[in-house]
């Protein structure tokens, strides 16, 4: 796998876990509850955005 393309899955999975670990604590603060296809789709949508542009900006930054 070339080295660009593991690094922009790499960071899409850290986008995931930080988005997942702030919406907990939104929740635990808040006492509000989302439906887990919400958070599971928002999540989905947070790792491939956050490894498109860190693909992107990889290219660009070379």
């Amino acid at each position: 796998m070339h080295p660009r393309v593991k690094a922009s899955l790499l960071w899409g999975v850290v986008g995931l876990l930080s988005f997942l670990v702030l919406l907990q604590g939104y929740e635990l603060f808040t006492d509000y509850r989302y439906s887990i296809g919400l958070k599971v789709g928002m999540a989905l949508l947070v790792a491939v955005g956050a490894s498109a542009s860190t693909y992107v900006a990889d290219g660009l930054l070379d």
